[in-house]
């Protein structure tokens, strides 16, 4: 949903047009793995990255024949995945491995299906003039990146819980025109990962494979790195909250519907927000209301040790006696946040102030909740991953509901645990007033943390 090589992130706002150019493709092959149980099947992959000062969390997949290794940015508010590649390249950013290249016999037919709804879903134009015509794209950011491409299919090497590997062939984005940021930098990641529920996404096409359920996780950790899971076998359903899936005004955005915002434990006065889950976002976005209640609030609650600063990291920013090294050093200083959810019984989301401030470089504590509507995000309000940090978030999609709850990011399961990852889970601290006791996981709070 939001573009990352230049942070901070904005809201990634697809447009895709089908443009028209002739081209020989075939339809892409299906190796569908139907007799596999997807009840039984579960995929774990490591992440990399971090909130600060790496901007993104990305995850390493095995793509072609033979399988070669590329960076992917976790976009579960963006349907496509896509790399940049050499199709030739007319545009693109130096990117950490070499540029995907791909053949003639992986190009989709715009009259494939999944060219259709790719195009169809999102900017209701397809057509197709030949049935010979290749499926071509183009996806823009909010921050005014793109990438331009056609659609391909190749083979990725998915290691299962069962410790066995398919390899489905799945359709993808080959971008060969960009406009990703610095053309002289390294990028830190090929492409983008898309997990959204339309059916050109990657977990969607796994479902039609039978390989897995049409259920995504991640758990992006505070120290960096952390996990990301397709399929149901690691998911906590007796003990996370759930909320059913809202339908968003705002495309087919991940949406656990609308939230009333509290601060310390007391209503901000703003009218229910419309949220959606976005890992393709390093910061959480509120729109200009409850973006400007919260910081008068922070103002007002603020001891007088600190002191507001400007630092280019962020817009609002203050400093102590003494640089800090970690939100540790003065999340004592701030109170929770608590997102309210209207859709669910006690569908809480609590947002400690390590969930919400960083530590930049220059010792500063920085809020890392922006005015989404400085950025043209109108009235959405985006939970990126600061504050989805330290939780495994479920996007189920085959019941509909979206969960989270607190978990242990930095302790990846394997087939091994993959059963039994429960242990670690422990219920968030919420506020008294919503009736539940905040001092259930204090002591494992203290532990972790420290």
């Amino acid at each position: 949903m939001a573009a990352r090589w230049a942070p901070p992130a904005g809201l990634l706002l697809l447009l895709l047009l089908a443009v028209l150019l002739p081209a020989r493709a075939d339809r892409p092959a299906r190796t569908a793995h139907a007799d596999d149980d997807p009840e039984a099947s579960s995929a774990v992959f490591q992440l990399y990255g971090n909130v600060y000062p790496h901007g993104l969390y990305y995850v390493a997949m095995n793509i072609g024949n033979p399988a070669k290794p590329y960076f992917l940015d976790v976009d579960t508010g963006s349907d496509l995945t896509w790399l940049q590649c050499d199709a030739p390249c007319v545009s693109c950013s130096k990117v950490p491995h070499p540029l995907y290249r791909p053949t003639k016999n992986k190009l989709v037919p715009c009259v494939d299906q999944l060219c259709a709804s790719l195009h169809g879903g999102l900017s209701k134009n397809h057509k197709c003039d030949s049935p010979k015509q290749q499926c071509d794209y183009e996806v823009k950011y909010a921050d005014q990146g793109s990438s331009l491409g056609v659609l391909v299919n190749d083979s990725f090497a998915v290691h299962l819980a069962n410790a066995s590997v398919v390899r489905p062939s799945l359709a993808f984005g080959c971008g060969y025109d960009q406009e990703v940021g610095s053309s002289t930098e390294v990028a830190p990641t090929d492409g983008v990962l898309g997990l959204g529920s339309g059916s050109i996404s990657l977990l969607s096409q796994l479902k039609q494979h039978g390989i897995t359920k049409n259920v995504v996780g991640h758990c992006l950790s505070m120290r960096g790195g952390g996990f990301l899971f397709f399929g149901d076998n690691l998911v906590p359903y007796s003990r996370a909250t759930w909320v059913p899936m809202a339908r968003s005004a705002f495309r087919n955005y991940y949406s656990p519907g609308s939230a009333s915002l509290y601060f310390g434990g007391r209503s901000l006065g703003v009218r229910p927000m419309e949220v959606v889950l976005d890992s393709g976002s390093s910061f959480t976005y509120f729109s200009s209301q409850p973006y400007q209640s919260l910081v008068t609030a922070l103002k007002g609650d603020l001891s007088k040790a600190l002191k507001e600063v400007s630092d280019p990291s962020l817009p609002l920013c203050w400093k102590g006696k003494k640089p800090f090294k970690s939100v540790l050093d003065v999340k004592k200083e701030f109170k929770s946040l608590v997102l309210n959810f209207a859709n669910g019984k006690k569908a809480l989301m609590e947002i400690p102030p390590e969930n919400y401030l960083i530590v930049t470089k220059y010792g500063n504590a920085c809020l890392g909740i922006l005015n989404g509507s400085e950025i043209g995000l109108k009235d959405l309000n985006i939970v990126g991953d600061i504050t989805m940090q330290d939780q495994m978030v479920i996007y189920d999609n085959e019941r509909g509901q979206i969960g989270w709850i607190r978990a242990p990011c930095d302790r990846i399961p394997n087939e091994n645990t993959i059963h039994g990852f429960e242990e670690g889970y422990c219920w968030p601290q919420f506020p008294s007033i919503f009736g539940i006791q905040n001092e259930e996981c204090a002591a494992y709070y203290r532990s972790y943390k420290e």
